[in-house]
């Protein structure tokens, strides 16, 4: 199903509002706005954007993709609602997308098989989110993974989890470390790629074409974001 028509995907994980009608390799349609709290002004401008310029009516498409965390609370209420809202309205499946699976994606796209690298994005002032990969070849992919691509690809090096700041310090000794915690590998890379904190809406487009087939669902009511953390609303009391 997922190789026969297109797939529109939304990111709101980070800071990086993004949207892409994604066809295959050579052909897809993205755009994106980096602008803090934006989201909620700026998604359905992307969305009615690219599902223009793709020139394919949204009951047409094959699913709607998001971002499912973790990341920004708020950020991935949005981008959830929003596919939901788009899925429910054209009976649609949903594929919820691991949003440090699709960054490790990403990543692995241009770093050369064999290097360890870590995804740590701030969850507050104490905690981490925390993921370590390492990239590999494409036929090591396709083993570990089932995944047959051309490019190199990513393992599980550790699992994601959350750590503190000290704990933090030792697990990245060694490693290129890729997210908005520390911009170190900015200048080792030289590069604004090395910052990168959240998948574009074109990884997510591609994670969910390689990977989507089996989380594709309906059942609307039961998703929810990965926010790897329980969320907790604070009262402020009155002096």
């Amino acid at each position: 199903m997922l190789e026969e028509k297109p797939i529109l995907s939304i990111e709101t994980s980070g800071s990086l509002c993004g949207v892409c009608a994604y066809f295959n390799e050579v052909k897809y349609f993205e755009a994106a706005a980096h602008l803090k709290n934006s989201h909620a002004e700026k998604l359905f401008e992307l969305i009615d954007f690219v599902i223009k310029a793709s020139e394919v009516a949204i009951k047409d498409f094959a699913a709607v993709s998001v971002s499912s965390g973790p990341g920004s609370f708020t950020g991935l209420r949005i981008g959830m609602s929003a596919a939901k809202g788009i899925a429910f309205g054209s009976a649609l499946p949903i594929i919820p997308v691991p949003t440090f699976e699709a960054l490790a994606f990403q990543i692995a796209s241009f770093l050369p098989a064999g290097t360890d690298f870590i995804i740590a994005n701030k969850v507050n002032i104490e905690e981490i989110y925390f993921a370590k990969f390492r990239t590999c070849s494409p036929e090591e992919a396709s083993i570990k993974q089932g995944l047959i691509d051309k490019s190199n690809n990513y393992i599980f090096v550790e699992n994601l989890k959350i750590v503190n700041r000290t704990e933090y310090q030792v697990l990245k000794k060694g490693c290129l470390v890729f997210g908005n915690v520390e911009t170190e590998p900015r200048q080792q890379m030289k590069s604004d790629k090395a910052n990168i904190e959240a998948p574009s809406a074109l990884f997510v487009s591609r994670w969910s074409k390689f990977f989507g087939n089996d989380l594709a669902t309906k059942n609307y009511d039961y998703l929810e974001p990965n926010y790897l953390k329980n969320f907790i609303v604070k009262e402020r009391k009155n002096d």
